[in-house]
């Protein structure tokens, strides 16, 4: 089952390569950014649910940390008034986990196809990397995958201006993370760290429009 998931996978990016060579202009890269772009199509119903309750816990973090601060010697009292505001907002702390559970059987499978991927000569070249099958000789892949990594990030992490263990451990998780996944990507294949920085960018363009949706919802009834 989970061979079939990673062949099908390989299948479909040989097929999006045919069809580059078909059009002229035979480019792995190109047909890499079309399946991510595929993949998050595809997968844009639970993205769009996880996101949407991302954006919900952000917009109550500052509920959160209020009541956090005036109940900080009775964590009981404290974790009570949570489940209010949770129960008042109509916000279900995990609703955000099993979209996410559902799509990492996929994004792995790509993950794992691009890794082990058989490119042809022909165009596995990319502007100035000679083989998407090795890594980036000078390392400008890990950088913007470190970047969008980042980007993504930051629109995802609440400010909540507390000063709390959580906070300072989001605060730290929001630098440490694109970091780790930047340098890490600098022993993978040049293919998977552009396969990741298009995720990334597709991702951090959906968080936007989801973040901007309350906004223009107000606007739409100051209008009338």
């Amino acid at each position: 089952m989970w061979n079939a998931l990673v062949n099908g996978i390989a299948a479909i990016l040989r097929y999006l390569y045919e069809f580059t060579v078909t059009i002229g202009v035979p480019s792995y890269a190109l047909a890499i950014i079309i399946l991510t772009l595929m993949i998050k199509i595809v997968l844009y119903p639970l993205t769009h649910k996880q996101m949407h309750s991302m954006k919900k816990m952000q917009e109550i973090q500052p509920k959160i940390a209020e009541v956090q601060a005036k109940y900080k010697k009775n964590p009981e009292k404290a974790n009570q008034a949570v489940m209010e505001i949770y129960k008042e907002n109509k916000v279900n702390p995990m609703s955000g986990c099993f979209p996410l559970l559902l799509q990492m059987p996929i994004l792995i499978a790509l993950f794992t196809a691009l890794r082990s991927f058989q490119y042809e000569d022909l165009g596995s070249s990319f502007l100035w990397i000679p083989h998407l099958k090795d890594p980036d000789p000078i390392y400008i892949i890990p950088v913007l995958v470190g970047i969008t990594t980042y980007l993504q990030t930051k629109l995802t992490t609440p400010n909540t201006g507390s000063e709390s263990a959580a906070a300072s451990t989001q605060k730290t998780m929001l630098y440490v993370m694109p970091l780790f996944i930047g340098y890490i990507s600098m022993k993978f294949p040049a293919g998977l760290g552009l396969y990741w920085i298009f995720f990334s960018i597709f991702g951090t363009v959906q968080q936007m429009y989801i973040n901007r949706q309350p906004a223009l919802q107000k606007e739409g009834m100051g209008d009338k």
